[in-house]
């Protein structure tokens, strides 16, 4: 499995805005492509304006795949406009996952 998180700050005024951007792409990225297995989307507990996103997808062929998609399109369209990010937090493969080798 490959899995990342990443941050995301965003304009006080807008943070419904991007939690409703986010989900909207977790929804239709896990109902429409194979590859994706978890996107969370995940607010800070000590700073209102800092969100994470932790996706997992089966390989980085079906990361690429969702960043070369609609929803992942759709969403830095809109969430561009008024977020800062992403941050790069983290990303790799799980060890002793067979997707990994």
């Amino acid at each position: 499995m490959y899995q990342f998180l990443v941050s995301f700050t965003v304009r006080p005024e807008h943070r419904d805005d991007f939690v409703r951007a986010a989900k909207k792409t977790a929804r239709d990225s896990l109902a429409n492509e194979p590859g994706s297995h978890r996107f969370e989307v995940i607010s800070d507990e000590e700073n209102p304006d800092l969100f994470y996103l932790n996706e997992v997808y089966a390989d980085a062929d079906a990361f690429n795949a969702h960043a070369g998609g609609p929803y992942f399109a759709e969403f830095f369209a809109e969430a561009g406009a008024y977020a800062e990010g992403p941050t790069w937090l983290m990303r790799g493969n799980v060890i002793g996952d067979r997707a990994a080798a």
